[in-house]
């Protein structure tokens, strides 16, 4: 998309100077280049139009049809988000304390500064002396004067669900653990077949590159995971900057081009310190042979980048997977869609994977994205629970029939066994399974920490994070995790750093803002708390929340009824949830009657009943030790 015309020259925003023509924000009084922040397209038409607007509010559907034409497919809400999250990094803003940009809930954003608008660029040009003032825009007044470190440089266009783009030097105070290992990332395919529709396909291209990449040899290659990576689709990013966000070595830009029996796929592999070109490479497939690409890539990466593979590994590189190309298609499909995430987008997907099933039952990884999608949707009531955790259940349990050694599978079936069966020692091996067969997949790693978890061994599980992170550093969901536990252990400055980043990520993602509001109810802040559950998006988190706030904050009656609307609509899946509110509001009979139901129930969240801090007030009931031995877990 081209950039606007009716705007143009420089315009003073507080602390900053923007430059309407080039992009440029940059840092006023910095020197030589320093504090210049060059914002790429979509985050700079936003501040465009916040300008234009001179204060007033931009509604985020107004974004929406400035930025991506009607026949886009992107996933628009979660796009603004990360282009607003961008905007405020570069101007050193925060969301909870703005001093640039206002978020109105559910409407819009607005400019919080007055824009001084100075020389036009094309005056600069002609010599005329710098700090001349032109005729004043719309706002026509001085913006107030602040002083920030730019932090950030850079910007990300669109991203798919729950992917963000924030720099990984301010990320939290006790960062992952780095590692010599050479690290890699794999940027989005950029789809330039001109058809919108085939946006699946270079989405799990990319996906499958990272897994195939991700195989070579764990202990030489690390490969950043797909949520972080997805934050620079359609983006034009600097190199330099890239390898600073994700620490990266190397990066692998690609683009797919064709259309009906020819695909052409190009890929770069570029050196990030001195941005060069290292091997460059033009593919010509017809659709059906698609899969071979990965092999093709990936034996020229670890020729490139010097990874000696051992005779097994290279084996594992020409060994063949027949797919049919009809049921890959629709496995592609399945898996576009189940990344989207809303619950039409979860019903299709389970018709794609039904559908690449029927046309080869012998996919294995259909079987696993059909088991997926089933076990979300019987946990969020999407479809009734005992049938879809059934189904989900057989669907994994045939992928493991027809290949033993795929890590997904056994992934999945280690996250069935503690969620639903409590079963400790069969989840263990289920995931020691996964970590031995991927130990670079960050997703993993993940289960593997929530298993951790439940035995209450948190030192384990938060190093286990940080692995996860050091490979998925933009991923919200696991940087959520991190915080949770290390609330739990009193940890609580580290555990407000990643809940805080975790929301810049993505701010929607439930439950970071009950966590966080949990984390300041355990700080004595009950005001705080409260504003900060109401924010969160999804009914059972923020009822909880508001139920436990208010008791905290004398309000019974309040809380009473937040506690009874959680029960009528939510009594079915989430009895958990209702016995942590009566153990916070110290009715032990009544929270240990809800504990026995969710056992009953095979509620999930009973494997999180050693991670509940909502439940202390129970651990010296001997109800509470019967319950533990109930669920054979450690007292």
């Amino acid at each position: 998309m081209s950039m606007t015309q009716d705007l143009a020259g420089r315009v003073r925003l507080g602390g900053f100077e923007l430059d309407l023509n080039s992009g440029e924000l940059r840092l006023l009084g910095t020197i030589n280049g320093d504090g210049r922040v060059l914002l790429r397209e979509q985050p700079f038409q936003v501040l465009r139009m916040l300008i234009e607007r001179g204060g007033k509010i931009v509604t985020r559907e107004e974004i929406k049809r400035r930025l991506w034409p009607n026949d886009t497919i992107v996933d628009f809400d979660h796009s603004i988000n990360v282009a607003i999250g961008i905007l405020r990094r570069a101007l050193g803003d925060s969301a909870d304390n703005p001093e640039y940009i206002e978020t109105l809930a559910r409407r819009g954003y607005r400019l919080l500064v007055a824009a001084e608008w100075l020389e036009n660029t094309a005056e600069i040009q002609r010599g005329q002396p710098a700090g001349t003032q032109a005729s004043p825009g719309p706002s026509g007044l001085i913006g107030r004067s602040r002083w920030w470190l730019a932090a950030f440089l850079g910007s990300v266009a669109v991203v798919l669900l729950v992917a963000g783009y924030i720099s990984w030097r301010s990320f939290g105070s006790v960062p992952p653990p780095r590692s010599e290992k050479i690290m890699l990332a794999v940027l989005p395919f950029q789809n330039l077949t001109g058809d919108p529709k085939q946006e699946y396909l270079a989405d799990g291209l990319t996906e499958e590159m990272i897994a195939q990449l991700g195989r070579l040899d764990p202990e030489q290659l690390g490969v950043i995971a797909r949520t972080s990576v997805m934050g620079y689709k359609h983006g034009d990013q600097r190199l330099d900057q890239i390898g600073r966000d994700l620490s990266v070595q190397y990066v692998l830009e690609n683009s797919l081009r064709g259309s009906g029996d020819h695909l052409r796929v190009t890929v770069q592999l570029l050196q990030v310190k001195d941005q060069s070109h290292l091997w460059a490479q033009d593919y010509d497939y017809r659709p059906r042979d698609i899969l071979n690409l990965e092999d093709d890539v990936a034996k020229a990466v670890a020729r490139e980048i010097q990874i000696r593979l051992t005779p097994q590994q290279q084996a594992d590189l020409r060994r063949l997977r027949p797919v049919n190309a009809e049921a890959f298609d629709a496995y592609m499909e399945g898996r576009f869609f189940l990344d989207r995430d809303s619950p039409g987008d979860l019903n299709r997907a389970v018709s794609y994977y039904e559908q690449a099933i029927k046309l080869d039952s012998s996919y294995a990884l259909a079987w696993v994205g059909l088991s997926r999608t089933l076990f979300r949707q019987a946990d969020r009531g999407s479809i009734p629970l005992n049938e879809g955790r059934r189904r989900s259940r057989e669907a994994v349990e045939r992928a493991l029939v027809l290949d033993p050694n795929l890590p997904d599978a056994h992934a999945l079936t280690g996250q069935i066994k503690r969620e639903v069966d409590w079963d400790w020692t069969g989840a263990n091996t289920s995931l020691q399974r996964a970590v031995e067969l991927d130990p670079e997949n960050s997703a993993v790693l993940n289960l593997a920490a929530g298993l951790a978890d439940s035995f209450g061994r948190f030192e384990e599980a938060v190093e286990l994070l940080r692995r996860a992170i050091a490979l998925d550093p933009l991923n919200a969901a696991i940087r959520g995790s991190l915080a949770e536990i290390c609330a739990v252990m009193g940890r609580q400055e580290e555990a407000e750093v990643h809940f805080k980043k975790a929301l810049e990520l993505n701010p929607d993602l439930s439950p970071l803002h009950e966590g966080l509001g949990l984390l300041y109810l355990a700080q004595g802040r009950a005001q705080d708390a409260l504003a900060e559950i109401e924010r969160e998006q999804m009914g059972m988190w923020r009822l909880q929340g508001q139920a436990v706030a208010y008791y905290a904050l004398h309000r019974r009656k309040e809380s009473d009824t937040a506690l009874s609307e959680l029960i009528a609509k939510y009594q079915s899946q989430n009895a958990f949830l209702i016995a942590e509110v009566y153990s916070f509001q110290k009715e032990p009979d009544q929270a240990f009657k809800w504990l026995n139901r969710a056992y009953v129930e095979h509620d999930s969240g009973v494997a999180e009943t050693k991670l509940s801090s909502l439940l202390k007030n129970l651990r010296g009931d001997p109800r509470y030790t019967a319950f533990l031995k109930k669920l054979r877990l450690p007292l």
